[in-house]
């Protein structure tokens, strides 16, 4: 059975940084797209970054130029680097597959940007 476990959230204040991690349990890791997604309250949940196997990235045009997304497929983990960081990223960020698949949502992990 495959499971994704976010780590690495908190609260930070604005123009902070935090780096969330996302260990996959699945032994063929670095062949699938992978991407972070965060749902903030009262609000749907939105693709904030994807990776592709190969490494090639996408960002929505919210985060661009503030969060960096990479893998290390030896350990099975994909990143995400948010610097500048802003009280509208305030969310829980979850990681799956992208497209996501349904049966893989984990808890996620909380990130709250607040003076």
């Amino acid at each position: 059975q495959v499971q994704l476990v976010e780590s690495g959230g908190g609260l930070v204040q604005p123009g902070g940084s935090l780096r969330l991690s996302c260990v996959v349990s699945r032994i063929i890791f670095r062949i699938y797209a992978m991407g972070w997604y965060r749902q903030a309250p009262g609000k749907q949940r939105e693709l904030v970054a994807r990776i592709a196997s190969g490494g090639s990235t996408n960002y929505a045009d919210s985060v661009k130029g503030r969060f960096t997304i990479s893998r290390d497929n030896a350990k099975n983990t994909v990143y995400l680097q948010m610097n500048s960081l802003k009280t509208e990223d305030t969310a829980v960020y979850y990681c799956n597959e992208s497209p996501p698949s349904p049966k893989y949502w984990g808890q996620g992990t909380q990130v709250t940007v607040s003076s």
